[in-house]
């Protein structure tokens, strides 16, 4: 966390509270001006693009300022409160720098579990040769292997704007992390982006205006100009209203975004008589023999099937590397659980969930699925990801066909269980049975592997002994 000294009034300014976050909003404060408040105590709570936290405040004072009001979305860096300290001055005496002053170095803090990466950010060189087939990495201990792998697509280019800006001093255009990440899920060229942030900063507005000049016609683009970017936030004589998208709903929209049109879709969907599955359930919830407190829900056991099916496929547990065209497979399956909050959709996942027996992970799943319902999950919870089940089948729904999580190489639909005619020892007769539908990214999964990780997780389903057997 970062402050600033003027005189003996400190301001206490919006910290990095995740890496790569560049805002938050204001959602609540917890103090007020002329409140006397202690090293380590909350004074606000503040809503990023992946979860709301609480901001401790690190040094004795009494309240001068509120610099926002809640609501009020921050960049990372700006001063939101400023405290007198033992012994300081009336608010008066705070002076703000003047804007060629050069300011002096700070000490960064950061929140614990959280905070900016270390080290230079300097980018990894690309492959000198275009013409060379990409690899697939694995690591094995120390050893690197190294595969053939088929190449992608490249994106279509985008042209570029009427009036480009030149980097600065012939070196790359100033944009923060996520800046740059939305302009290479949208395959613009930073260098064509007219900037118009602080310091010649290119933001989000400016990738998005870039992109939509350059791919809209001349009419349309000049019609475009003419009318408000935003309607006024008022109810119009129909009734409609304007929702303001922030926190979470705006970067999970901005992920979604990216990921359906970059990564390449391809579902699969089977049906599966889960009726042994749903009497292990009934059987596990009435011995109690997972723990006490344990959530027992035809979901755990999806999951173990999923996990088990990947483990005897492991080349769907990857990702893909854009700049050094590569597929990366992942060592650890960290399975992401998609659920539906009040502040919107999350992903948090269970780190190493594939080595948990099934004990563990019911615990780890209950774990998880209370705390995202208290609006309680960190950041950190949402990194990592490798594979996500969505949960469709509480809602009434058959199945779907999910978009993926930025990063990971599938994810699985589960449906609603219910009673359909089915044929079973050469009779007709009712059986409870699901859907399931799982998308994978093309570029990392082939036809062969989705089918054989989606067959064998519905074997799981239609036989749950084999939850031992395949182990």
């Amino acid at each position: 966390m970062s402050t600033t000294v003027s005189s003996n009034v400190r301001q206490f300014k919006m910290p990095d509270v995740g890496e790569g976050l560049t805002e938050a909003e204001i959602l609540k404060w917890f103090v007020q001006p002329g409140d006397t408040v202690t090293d380590g105590q909350v004074v606000c709570e503040v809503e990023t693009a992946k979860a709301a936290v609480e901001l401790p405040i690190p040094f004795d004072g009494v309240v001068q300022e509120l610099f926002f009001p809640e609501g009020t979305t921050v960049d990372v860096g700006t001063a939101i409160i400023s405290v007198a300290v033992a012994g300081g001055a009336p608010a008066e005496a705070v002076a703000a720098p003047a804007d060629d002053e050069e300011p002096e170095p700070e000490r960064r803090e950061v929140l614990v579990g959280y905070g900016p990466r270390s080290g230079s950010s300097r980018r990894r060189a690309r492959k000198p040769s275009a013409a060379s087939a990409p690899t697939v990495v694995q690591t094995v201990g120390e050893a690197v292997y190294t595969a053939p792998a088929a190449a992608p697509v490249a994106p279509a280019p985008v042209a570029p704007a009427a009036v480009p800006a030149a980097p600065v001093s012939g070196d790359r255009p100033l944009a923060k992390p996520p800046v740059r990440k939305l302009a290479k899920d949208l395959g613009v060229d930073l260098t064509a982006v007219t900037p118009t942030g602080p310091h010649g900063t290119v933001s989000r507005e400016d990738v998005h205006a870039h992109l939509a000049a350059a791919s809209a016609p001349a009419p349309v683009a000049a019609a475009a100009s003419a009318a408000p970017a935003v309607a006024a936030p008022v109810a119009s004589a129909q009734g409609d209203v304007r929702v303001p998208i922030k926190g979470v709903r705006k970067a999970t929209a901005a992920a979604m975004v990216a990921s359906a049109f970059t990564a390449p879709h391809v579902t699969e969907w089977v049906q599966v008589d889960v009726t042994r599955t749903m009497k292990l359930v009934r059987k596990l919830k009435e011995t109690g023999e997972l723990g006490a407190g344990v959530r027992v829900s035809p979901l755990l056991l999806v999951a173990k099937a999923l996990l088990i099916a990947m483990k005897r496929h492991p080349e769907i547990n990857a990702s893909w590397d854009e700049g050094a065209q590569e597929i990366v497979l992942k060592r650890a399956i960290n399975l992401g659980i998609a659920a539906a909050t009040p502040r919107g959709l999350i992903v948090p996942n269970i780190k190493d969930a594939g080595s948990m027996p099934l004990p563990e992970l019911a615990q780890a799943l209950t774990g998880l699925i209370e705390v995202a319902r208290e609006g309680k999950t960190s950041p950190a919870a949402m990194q990592g990801g490798t594979v996500t089940i969505t949960n469709v089948g509480v809602f009434g729904v058959d199945s779907g066909t999910p978009i993926l999580n930025p990063g990971e190489a599938a994810i699985l639909a589960f449906g609603q269980v219910r009673e359909l005619p089915w044929v079973h020892k050469g009779r007709v007769v009712p059986r409870l049975v699901t859907t399931l539908a799982l998308s994978f990214d093309h570029r990392m999964v082939d036809g062969e592997l989705g089918s054989k990780v989606l067959a064998d997780t519905a074997a799981i389903l239609e036989d749950p002994k084999k939850l031992i057997s395949w182990q």
